[in-house]
């Protein structure tokens, strides 16, 4: 029987200087967070309705072989699963991750947990490295600027009709490095970058999203809702003058208000108290600003947080309205594999608690090549070119981690606080 240690390690610890070099899994947002390295388990996920509940079953299996010893007692210690899933329950894209190491840092606590034989883990793990001196190609995706235009005039056709409310189409973009990509500085350049976001890695998924899907700890849930996009100004004048016209868009606020509902109708049937904000506030990021929506609930039943992903995934705000009809539309015209991008990633531990995300502003890193995404939400009042550029401006986030560009003057403008 493997033995599970969690034992204190000091009050702060710089997460990102432990990096390992090798397929490292991490989530982090605001210094806290955890990364991880080896692995105990790697549980593939195959394709069905079924596979978040069966990917617990099976890390449920895994903890039962354990021998448990934890002294901290927190939510995220003990063994930890991390996970990234396909967006289609057609695709085997999914997997947990189990390290073998995880060194964790969350409200003013850190703690290293080991499976296995004890060793002196973090003398052994390198430094994080420096700046990357590779160049960047950016090539095309799997769809042409022209043809992605077609789709989204195609959706928006379909909507009009009365066939759906809402749709969320994806464009990709394939990125070859002069030499292998290392993941590390990729989570640097985003963890600083974009601290408010939650920058995570795993099975070679990187990225760093704004939206919480959801977060269990106990009884508590929260869920961060993000719909309705736009550009920041290069000015706080015209900031504000952008971030104003954003919150009265009559297309971004419906696209929003969709998106809210899911996840709503969805999280009420298991709390006893769900707190639902009537209007969305603003979220500026470095390069984009948002319509966010934070909602906040007491649990009466005993859903884990891979539970309540199973009842959220796919929302509104990544699928569209109503889904079924969306998902079809998705697989009818897209004309790509999204593969696991706007599905849940995050973390899970052996009592039910853990923070799951959408994977948003992320790429998928395979040796020296990455792929990109960006979504965007197409409602009856969506203009093809608008949206174009929409997706252009949220994928400059992993072209400034693969670049390793300046931060430019707009970084000067501070971003919003998440809860």
């Amino acid at each position: 029987m493997n033995q599970v240690r969690t034992r204190p390690v000091g009050s702060w610890i710089d997460l990102l200087s432990h990096l390992p070099e090798t397929a490292p899994v991490a989530w982090l947002r605001n210094g806290e967070g955890f990364v991880g390295w080896g692995e105990a388990i790697r549980i593939p996920v195959g394709p069905g309705n079924d596979r978040f509940a069966r990917a617990q079953a099976d890390f449920a299996d895994f903890c039962a072989g354990l021998r448990i010893m934890d002294d901290v007692n927190l939510a995220g210690t003990g063994p930890v699963a991390f996970g990234s899933f396909a967006f289609d329950p057609r695709s085997s894209d999914s997997e947990l991750i189990v390290p073998r190491v995880v060194l964790a840092h969350r409200g003013g606590h850190s703690w290293l947990t080991t499976i296995g034989e004890p060793e002196h883990f973090l003398e052994s793990i390198p430094g994080i490295v420096g700046r990357s001196a590779s160049r960047i190609r950016y090539l095309g995706g799997a769809r042409s600027v022209d043809e992605w235009l077609d789709t989204v005039e195609t959706a928006v056709h379909a909507i009009r009709s009365g066939a759906l409310a809402k749709v969320v189409l994806t464009r990709d973009q394939i990125a070859v490095s002069s030499e292998r990509i290392d993941v590390r500085v990729l989570l640097r350049r985003l963890a600083r970058r974009f601290p408010q976001c939650f920058t995570f890695a795993c099975g070679g998924l990187v990225g760093a999203t704004p939206e919480l899907l959801v977060r269990r700890t106990g009884s508590e849930i929260h869920s961060i809702v993000l719909a309705g996009s736009a550009d920041r100004g290069t000015s706080p004048r015209e900031d504000h003058r952008i971030g104003a016209a954003l919150l009265h868009s009559a297309k971004n606020l419906e696209e929003h208000q969709l998106a809210v509902q899911s996840v709503a109708r969805t999280l009420e049937p298991h709390c006893a108290v769900l707190d639902v904000p009537a209007h969305p506030s603003l979220l500026a990021l470095t390069n984009v600003q948002h319509l966010v929506t934070q909602l906040a609930g007491q649990l009466v039943t005993d859903a884990s947080a891979l539970d309540l992903v199973a009842t959220l995934h796919p929302t509104a705000a990544v699928c569209g309205t109503p889904t079924a009809d969306a998902l079809e539309l998705i697989r009818a015209i897209e004309g790509m594999d999204r593969g696991r991008y706007t599905g849940p990633v995050g973390w899970l531990d052996a009592h039910g608690d853990g923070e799951w995300g959408i994977a948003l502003r992320c790429a998928e890193i395979t040796g020296s090549q990455a792929r990109l995404f960006a979504g965007c939400g197409i409602v009856a009042a969506s203009s093809p070119p608008a949206e174009l550029e929409e997706s252009e401006i949220k994928l400059r986030a992993m072209r400034y981690a693969l670049d390793g560009l300046e931060e430019d003057q707009r970084d000067a403008v501070p971003e919003n606080e998440l809860a």
